[in-house]
């Protein structure tokens, strides 16, 4: 790959690393909100502060996230903050940084995220080819209908109904949480291991269950179009088997343009995940953006919008980068 091809897509990269910024920077402040003033409102009907003490405190904390200046100076300190990848400390949970939170919270959210996105997109191209070869059985042909049909269900309301009659009705598996209450944490130990594991399966088959179903339909479409192209023809004439034909001629052409549409669809896994994430209780991003909305933690979702945001750029531009070596016929222009 030529090198100006890659410092143009690192261009692309910075662009919208700026755009994002901009954008989660504008959003909030056009609410007439002070995130400052509503949370130390809320200690102060707890806590019984006067009102005097209670502008002394909002005036200082204001000053000490930078609130009292004007827009474009709160703006250009953002930006400089973005770009030393500072992205300021917790004002609900003070004095935490925003990324010792994202820290804690990444493994939760890449752990389900993984697995989810791995089984669907494997699951779902498999049955889709199977689906439309023709030397496939008529059972397993028809395996790939109800998937297929579940499309229509988003992850969220697959999460409902699985929380409901698995977990509520049939008490199959747990409804919610990370690990079981009373469950000391220690990642050395195979019985607290098994148990996240266990309470991990609903959230998976949430997102799993509500996303095959395109790469099932989408992989169909494909294979019946591989089937009339000349090297598979060939490959039939030159007398190799089924299973050769379908593995190095039809799955593995058939598979180039679900690798483009793996980088599009991790934005609609990670946006389903979030929600899901929160639904289940589990510690993760979408929990932490969850909290941090409703106590208008501004920085927080700040961080958590504008990781994101680069999180998925970054992962296109991966994708895009490696196509070449898994389609030698795709040539770089300039």
């Amino acid at each position: 790959m030529r090198i100006t091809t890659v410092l143009r897509k690192l261009g692309f990269l910075i662009l919208v690393i700026w755009a994002a910024s901009t954008i989660t920077f504008l959003i909030p402040r056009i609410s007439p909100r002070n995130p400052v003033r509503e949370r130390f409102g809320e200690l102060a009907r707890m806590g019984g502060f006067t009102p005097t003490d209670l502008e002394k405190i909002v005036a200082s904390y204001s000053a000490k996230f930078g609130l009292n200046k004007p827009l474009w100076q709160q703006y250009l300190d953002y930006i400089g903050s973005v770009a030393r990848l500072d992205l300021g400390v917790s004002m609900n949970k003070f004095p935490k940084t925003v990324w010792q939170l994202l820290l804690e919270s990444l493994p939760w959210t890449i752990g389900l995220l993984f697995v989810a996105t791995v089984f669907s997109f494997i699951l779902g191209n498999l049955l889709g080819a199977l689906a439309a070869w023709p030397r496939s059985p008529r059972w397993v042909k028809g395996l790939a209908t109800p998937f297929v049909l579940l499309m229509g269900v988003p992850p969220v309301l697959m999460a409902v109904f699985l929380m409901f009659f698995v977990a509520f009705r049939l008490k199959l598996l747990p409804m919610g949480n990370a690990y079981s209450i009373g469950v000391i944490p220690n990642w050395h130990s195979i019985i607290f291991i098994l148990d996240v594991l266990k309470h991990q399966i609903l959230p998976a088959l949430s997102l799993i269950l509500g996303t095959v179903g395109s790469w099932v339909l989408s992989m169909r479409g494909m294979g019946v179009t591989i089937q009339g192209e000349d090297y598979v023809l060939f490959a039939e004439h030159k007398g190799l088997g089924g299973t050769a034909i379908f593995r190095d001629y039809y799955l593995r052409n058939a598979l180039l343009p679900q690798v483009t549409g793996l980088a599009l669809a991790v934005g609609t896994m990670v946006t389903s995940g979030i929600v899901i994430e929160q639904f289940f209780g589990l510690p993760g991003i979408g929990s932490m953006l969850y909290d941090a909305i409703k106590v208008n933690d501004f920085l927080v979702i700040y961080g958590v919008v504008l990781f994101i945001v680069i999180a998925i750029a970054v992962l296109m531009i991966v994708v895009e980068m490696l196509y070449p070596l898994l389609d030698p016929r795709v040539r770089t222009q300039k």
